[in-house]
């Protein structure tokens, strides 16, 4: 999976991204090393998982110190998307070798990036095997993080899950309201269809059972089913029929997925996979070379 994966992330993107980072955490210069690390001084460092959970992100922190000094060999001991299933030994991710400021001066950014990204792929892969055998796809959501949603759903895919629209721009989703103000779900669809190209998707949010027929017969590739309770959902998968992808989105935990799943929708949508996604528990331990 890592190569695969991997190969979807902008370089140009991950380093503005890690720039900002360590702009805002740098500012003018990093004190404590400055005073305490003499120039030249070399160090190797290990980052270590103490948690269970599966690896992704490496690629940003090896930028984090590539972008401190070039020097820095950053060396990945494991590919990224691997799962470390074993909660009682400490795993070696990745070893670090150069001159000891950028090590300690990238060490907080670097983990920051790790330890979150590890968190989403770790809740991704979470729900992936709840959902295993019932047919359904997961996927994530918009609500990320202002300025990282590019790594949080790349994350997500490392941890099996696969990806929503990346944002306004690639495809039509009307929520209510939308719908409020284009005068109903007919209405809206129509109006869209008249502006968007044939290859962009339309998906309407609906309710109730009755906006689900007028959404498929409005012509939408896509109906959400928000906050749906279960026996209307099953009805929604009856009704609909193949005529259209059905998601479920509202409500949704790592109690009940497995059920929604069940019920015979296309897709399960989580935002809780990149807002509330703990982070994995990561350190960098840093010695002598």
């Amino acid at each position: 999976m890592s190569d695969g994966v991997m190969a979807e992330l902008n370089p140009l993107l991950v380093e503005e991204i890690v720039r900002r980072a360590l702009v805002e955490d740098l500012g003018t210069g990093d004190l404590t090393t400055q005073a305490v690390v003499e120039p030249g001084r070399l160090a190797t460092g290990l980052v270590i998982a103490k948690a269970p959970g599966v690896i992704a992100g490496l690629p940003v922190a090896r930028e984090v110190f590539r972008q401190l000094d070039p020097r820095v060999e950053f060396v990945a001991s494991v590919g990224e998307g691997t799962v470390l299933a074993d909660p009682e030994v400490p795993r070696e991710v990745a070893r670090i070798y150069g001159p000891a400021r950028p090590i300690l001066t990238g060490e907080r950014v670097a983990l920051n990036f790790l330890q979150h990204l590890c968190g989403v792929a770790t809740l991704t892969r979470a729900v992936v095997e709840q959902l295993r055998g019932t047919g359904a796809r997961l996927v994530d959501t918009r609500k990320t993080l202002p300025g990282l949603r590019a790594l949080e759903k790349y994350a997500v895919r490392a941890g099996g899950g696969y990806n929503h629209r990346q944002g306004l721009y690639d495809a039509v989703l009307l929520k209510d309201n939308h719908l409020a103000l284009a005068g109903g779900i007919t209405a809206a669809v129509k109006a869209v269809r008249a502006q968007v190209g044939h290859v962009v998707r339309v998906e309407v949010e609906v309710e109730e059972l009755a906006q689900l027929e007028e959404a498929i017969a409005a012509g939408a590739d896509i109906v959400l089913l928000d906050n749906m309770p279960p026996e209307e959902m099953s009805e929604a998968v009856r009704m609909a029929r193949g005529r259209c992808l059905l998601e479920a989105s509202g409500g949704i935990t790592l109690d009940n997925v497995a059920a929604v799943g069940r019920m015979g929708v296309d897709l399960v949508s989580l935002g809780a996979l990149t807002h509330s996604a703990p982070a994995l528990d990561l350190c960098l331990e840093v010695r002598e070379a």
